[in-house]
């Protein structure tokens, strides 16, 4: 999460339940997240340096550990209260992983890092704050370095986005999901700045990333990013 303080006190507050409903509210969850590690391409045993965007409580960064044990990654979030849960998630981990709390729209990244992701956070930027992650992500990465963004995107017409919206709606409920948690929910979507994904493709090949391509979709998630040439 970046640069819009009344996303950092929804989060904070949202914090202390956020991982336990991942599942339900990303009917998806396994795809998704999924086709953001595989998004990386790392040999088997490789030791990259990956920057977290938006970390929140570390989840995909826990993916990715898992997936390349010896990776290094530093994790930025606004949210005090996400990263409190990102500590204790990665506790004996300090060697592997660096918790930051930072505005990624402003802040030094630094790196260079062999790949930068995010997750479910740039949505909540407006059309340039991600035009500007997007350029200052590119920046960040070593020549080869891939960018990976698991987010929200809106779909191309109001009709499609309300089709998703109500399908999304319908899959979590199936969940056996409660109503307060449900409600909590669709009251942080207000705070949601979605933009097309073939807008955002776009800006990314401005920034100057190659290869750009979205590897995977389902309603409004998806799977897209790029190369550092």
């Amino acid at each position: 999460m970046s640069g819009v303080p009344d996303v950092k006190g929804a989060f904070d507050a949202a914090a202390p339940g956020y991982d336990a409903l991942r599942r339900q509210l990303i009917p998806c969850f396994d795809d998704f997240y999924g086709a953001a590690v595989d998004g990386l391409g790392f040999r088997r045993g490789a030791a990259p340096r990956i920057l977290d965007l938006g970390a929140g409580t570390g989840l995909l960064s826990e993916l990715v550990l898992r997936r390349w044990p010896r990776a290094r990654l530093a994790l930025v979030d606004l949210s005090t209260d996400m990263l409190d849960r990102a500590r204790a998630r990665f506790e004996g981990r300090a060697a592997r992983v660096e918790i930051r709390t930072a505005d990624y729209l402003r802040d030094p990244l630094g790196g260079p890092f062999d790949a930068v992701i995010s997750a479910l956070s740039i949505h909540h930027l407006p059309d340039a704050g991600k035009r500007t992650v997007f350029r200052r992500a590119f920046a960040a990465l070593r020549p080869g370095g891939v960018f990976v963004d698991a987010d929200n995107v809106l779909a191309p017409t109001a009709g499609l986005a309300a089709r998703d919206r109500r399908s999304w709606i319908a899959r979590i409920r199936e969940s056996g999901i409660g109503e307060a948690d449900l409600a909590a929910a669709l009251l942080r979507t207000r705070l949601d700045r979605l933009s097309p994904l073939a807008d955002q493709l776009t800006w990314l090949r401005r920034a100057g990333f190659v290869d750009v391509d979205c590897s995977y979709k389902w309603l409004h998630f998806a799977v897209f990013g790029g190369r550092r040439s």
